[in-house]
């Protein structure tokens, strides 16, 4: 059965494994899925391209899978018996119908004030005065202290009814440039003169954060660090915390206020990428605000499920996600492209108005529907003889490999005419890293392959 990895780059992709520079790739077991009321626990796979995943039960679970499932259906039951209280983050009030369905459900104040900002666990920006920027924070999900970890809000209620935006950045970490592109066009509105919403939520993987790390850290069952853009939409009553987190935010915050969504990233700690953004190209909605960016490549894929603009996509609501370079610095020009394009986009949709700034039509674009990935075959320094976004000939050479003497011990070749997307940072590798990602164009895959991370 056709699975899905849970890769960074290029994936929605594995049929069987495949071998890349001489290493295997391994196919993944998908994304496990609890159902509480039931006590059941499936698997997602993704079969076809399309903005709706589906969801294909696995045929008996292995015995880590087993014991997970037990702990969620043990756990359901006792968050029933430890939850109480209108105001309490994971009240099981929130898993109702009306959440399920997306539905706003009232703004809960816990009754708390952080640094003069009220503290909510449910927001319905109906309830929000209009003309003016709100500045909340949102409670988020209970650490083993029996404190929460608390993510930052800001409204800006139009003074006319419209569209409602939602932006969001530091699912991941060590990702600061998204982060501040999304400040930057929160500074540009004045909600005096908008029409709609936008909200953003900037700091969504908060104990990542704190040490700029992509992942967060989870010591529920052990130390173990969790990629939480493979846990959307989460689940309030989920196995780890960033999974808990993940179901509050999507249920409680995003989901219900959300006419299109932006989930804003940049590379990883350790590898830079160019600027360009992953969308689904044959959504019309998604289509049309991507085209709005005036940055160099856009990635044509669906990509794999768990991440945040999917989520948005399987219930409806248009979403894509922008890349903005390398990790853990502020790239001040890269930002202003996609602070321009989000402009673009709420122009588009009649938040703001005034004359669009540049837009795809204005820069040289390349879209890709595949990204082709090189891995490191030995150890040792790596010299790369391309740059990001140059464009390469399938068997031309694109990087070498120094063992500690200075010897050549590998050599890497594209497999592939198309353009680097993405770059490995650190000059050293082991086997098996990523070293290069080429965004190219290929004919539809019959089923889906797999990308390593």
């Amino acid at each position: 059965m056709a699975q899905t990895t849970l890769c960074r780059y290029g994936c929605h992709r594995v049929m069987h494994p495949v071998s890349l520079s001489g290493i295997p790739v391994v196919k993944s077991r998908g994304i496990l899925v609890t159902d509480v009321r039931a006590g059941l626990r499936t698997l997602r796979f993704t079969m076809t391209k399309g903005p709706i995943m589906s969801e294909k039960p696995k045929e008996g679970l292995d015995r880590r899978d087993l014991m997970i499932a037990s702990i969620a259906a043990v756990g359901a039951s006792a968050v029933l018996a430890h939850n109480t209280g209108p105001a309490k983050a994971q009240d099981t009030a929130a898993s109702s119908d009306a959440t399920a369905a997306g539905a706003p459900r009232g703004t809960l104040y816990t009754g708390d004030v952080i640094d003069g900002k009220k503290v909510v666990s449910a927001l319905d920006v109906n309830d929000l005065a209009p003309g003016q920027t709100h500045l909340l924070y949102f409670q988020g999900v209970e650490m083993p202290t029996g404190q929460h970890w608390y993510v930052s809000v800001t409204v800006a209620k139009g003074a006319k009814p419209g569209k409602r935006a939602v932006l969001v950045s530091g699912v991941h970490g060590d990702e600061m440039s998204s982060m501040h592109a999304v400040q930057t066009v929160m500074n540009q509105l004045d909600p005096a003169e908008m029409s709609g919403m936008v909200m953003a939520v900037t700091d969504v993987s908060r104990p990542a954060m704190e040490s700029m790390q992509r992942r967060w850290p989870n010591a529920g069952r052990g130390i173990d660090l969790i990629d939480m853009n493979r846990e959307w939409p989460g689940h309030e009553n989920g196995v780890t915390a960033a999974s808990r987190h993940a179901g509050l935010l999507f249920n409680r915050l995003l989901r219900p206020n959300a006419d299109f969504a932006i989930d804003f990233h940049t590379g990883t700690t350790g590898f830079d990428v160019t600027a360009f953004n992953i969308a689904a190209m044959d959504v019309p909605e998604v289509k049309a605000m991507v085209e709005l960016y005036p940055v160099g490549q856009i990635f044509d894929n669906h990509v794999y499920p768990g991440v945040l603009h999917n989520a948005f996509m399987d219930v409806g609501i248009p979403s894509f996600t922008p890349e903005i370079g390398a990790a853990r610095v502020l790239d001040l020009e890269m930002i202003s492209l996609f602070v321009e394009g989000t402009m673009n986009v709420f122009k588009h949709h009649g938040i703001v108005a005034g004359p669009m700034g540049r837009t795809g039509k204005d820069v040289s674009v390349f879209v890709g529907n595949s990204a082709f990935p090189i891995l490191a075959t030995a150890g040792g320094l790596i010299e790369h003889l391309v740059k990001l976004n140059d464009k390469v000939e399938a068997g031309q050479k694109v990087a070498i490999q120094r063992n500690s003497f200075g010897k050549v011990v590998a050599e890497y070749t594209s497999g592939v005419a198309g353009e680097i997307t993405g770059q490995r940072s650190d000059a050293m590798s082991e086997p098996g890293n990523p070293l290069v990602f080429i965004l190219f164009n290929k004919a539809t895959p019959e089923g889906v392959e797999s990308y390593p991370e």
